[in-house]
């Protein structure tokens, strides 16, 4: 096992990966408080994986609640269903709310857990590659609106987030590779030797070699939980994480989040993020084609939906990076360093806008 924290200052937690974890009865009772426990989950996870996490504790009081699979299905309305499971299980303060799946599972279950009595505890187990590289560390929750993505939520910690690798073994293909799009993510705002080491071993990871998948997933867990210790709540640094965010999320907002999932479209949106710093001088031709070269080799999509320049802007319009109407964008300035601006060329960006989604 391999095992980072997350420290916040009022929160600090662990984030523990490793193979067989689900079926570790030691390190889920000592990470995850509580008699009551509500299981979160959706229906293709829990045919998988519910029953033997709920194997895996003595003594407990485990009540589910089963969510429909998919992007979509992140709305009020599902959250309420984990308030009503929660309500209907009589549970108060001191039950603990396990989020068993990804992202989506991940990001409604803390949400609930949020709002649910006023707080209470939480914890990620994540099940899709994307939510042990991302999505479960760092506390942002929440659900989608018509109007733009993750527009209702809140910023609140874990108690802890665990990381069976072992689950990797069902995840498809596309899923896959949507998490590495979060990888590349990484390696473009923060680290270019991860950028470096994922241009070699990209074979790897599609083959799902372990210790390959181990090592991606424990770097970005790392740069994840430093970005997070010094901005919790995204004032300035954490938002070059959202690098492509901005376009990605229009992207699945424009598509009623059913044609790409989130690592796809985010994906498009680091290259659509890279053409614009190319647009703008910040970087050279030669940084934007690596960027389309490892999205490409890793099996993501690299053309955009033909939505229109317009409709593009408008849903940037709701991004919540928009301060004052301003919309802003992470760049990149070189490999391994971004920047978040408004100060840019419009002429730049609706060329930017034109190319992509006209």
């Amino acid at each position: 096992m391999q095992t980072l924290h997350v420290d916040v200052g009022h929160s600090r937690y662990p984030i523990t990966i490793g193979s067989g974890l689900l079926a570790n009865r030691e390190l889920l009772d000592e990470q995850i408080p509580g008699r009551d426990l509500l299981i979160v989950t959706n229906t293709t996870v829990a045919k998988l994986y519910l029953a033997k996490l709920t194997g895996s504790f003595a003594q407990r009081r485990i009540a589910d609640c089963i969510l429909p699979d998919g992007e979509q299905h992140k709305t009020l309305q599902t959250a309420g269903w984990v308030f009503d499971a929660l309500i209907a299980n009589r549970m108060n303060r001191d039950a603990t709310v396990l989020a068993l799946g990804g992202g989506v599972v991940g990001d409604i279950a803390g949400f609930a857990a949020a709002c649910y009595q006023r707080g209470i505890g939480y914890v990620q187990i994540p099940t899709t590659l994307l939510a042990q590289v991302d999505s479960s560390v760092g506390g942002k929750t929440g659900v989608n609106h018509s109007g733009g993505k993750n527009l209702i939520g809140a910023f609140y910690q874990p108690r802890a987030v665990i990381a069976d690798t072992d689950v990797l073994a069902t995840l498809p293909d596309r899923e896959l590779k949507s998490g590495l799009a979060e990888v590349i993510k990484y390696g473009c705002v923060w680290d270019p030797l991860l950028f470096e080491w994922l241009d070699r071993n990209v074979a790897k990871l599609l083959a799902r070699d372990a210790e390959t998948l181990k090592y991606a997933i424990g770097r970005s867990c790392e740069i994840k939980a430093t970005v997070v210790a010094r901005d919790e709540r995204e004032h300035d640094l954490r938002a070059i994480l959202n690098f492509g965010h901005t376009f990605g999320h229009a992207i699945e907002a424009a598509t009623a989040y059913e044609k790409y999932l989130h690592g796809e479209a985010v994906g498009i949106g680091m290259l659509i993020a890279a053409d614009l710093s190319l647009r703008l001088g910040l970087i050279d031709a030669a940084l934007k084609e690596r960027v389309r070269d490892i999205l490409a080799r890793t099996g993501l999509p690299i053309q955009a939906p033909r939505i229109g320049a317009a409709k593009a802007f408008e849903l940037m319009q709701m991004d919540k990076k928009v301060v004052a109407g301003a919309v802003r964008v992470v760049l990149l300035e070189k490999l391994g360093r971004a920047i978040i601006t408004d100060q840019y060329s419009k002429a730049a960006l609706d060329a930017t806008l034109k190319e992509y989604f006209e």
